[in-house]
C-alpha cells in the first residue's frame, strides 16, 4: 500500500527508522523533517501543524510517502511563495531515503505534491534544486518542468529554477 500523508503519533517508528538512514553527513530534504531540530517526536509533529497554520512564515503542508508501513520520502508543500522561496525555494522541497532512490519515488513524491496544490488553487508552481543535483533536475523535468532563469546565490552557487503549469 502507498500514501502519501501527514504523519501521526502511531508514525514514530517508522519515522525514526527512515531518518537513521540518511547518511550523518548528508542534509536532510526537506529541511522541514529535519529531526535535530526537536525534543520529542510529538514536538516534531506540533511544529509541522503548525507550520500548517502559517502563522511564523509561508503556510506549508510536509506530507510523507509511505510504502507499506516504511515511510521512503517526504515532500514539504509551500502554498504561497515569499521573495526568497521566489528566487531560490520553490513551492516544494522533498527528498528520498538513501536507500529509495533510482526507484521513482521521487517522481512519485512531486507528482502527489503537484496534485496537493492543484487541490488548493495553485496552477502555475516554481520547483528549485542545486545546480548539480541533475537527478532532482530530472524528476522535475518527468513532472513537466520548464527551466527558468537560474538564481545565484552569495557564495556563486546556482539554483536552476523550473516552472510547472498544474492545470
Amino acid at each position: 500500500m502507498i500514501e502519501f500523508r501527514r504523519l501521526t503519533t502511531e508514525d514514530e517508528q517508522a519515522f525514526m527508522t527512515y531518518i537513521q538512514s540518511w547518511n550523518k553527513d548528508e542534509e536532510l530534504v526537506p529541511s522541514a523533517v529535519d529531526y535535530d531540530r526537536y525534543d520529542t517526536f510529538e514536538a516534531l509533529i506540533d511544529a509541522l501543524a503548525f507550520r500548517e497554520s502559517g502563522k511564523d512564515w509561508v503556510k506549508n503542508t510536509t506530507l510523507f510517502l509511505f510504502v507499506d508501513d516504511s515511510i521512503v520520502g517526504a515532500g514539504n508543500i509551500r502554498h504561497t511563495l515569499d521573495e526568497a522561496l521566489l528566487a531560490r525555494g520553490g513551492h516544494i522541497g522533498y527528498g528520498t531515503g538513501p536507500a529509495h532512490r533510482g526507484k521513482g519515488y521521487a517522481t512519485d513524491i512531486l507528482r502527489r505534491s503537484l496534485s496537493f496544490l492543484r487541490d488548493i488553487g495553485v496552477n502555475r508552481v516554481l520547483v528549485t534544486c542545486d545546480e548539480d543535483n541533475f537527478s532532482s533536475a530530472q524528476v522535475i523535468i518527468k513532472n513537466g518542468g520548464v527551466e527558468d532563469v537560474s538564481f545565484t546565490k552569495e557564495n556563486n552557487e546556482k539554483v536552476r529554477r523550473f516552472w510547472i503549469d498544474n492545470d
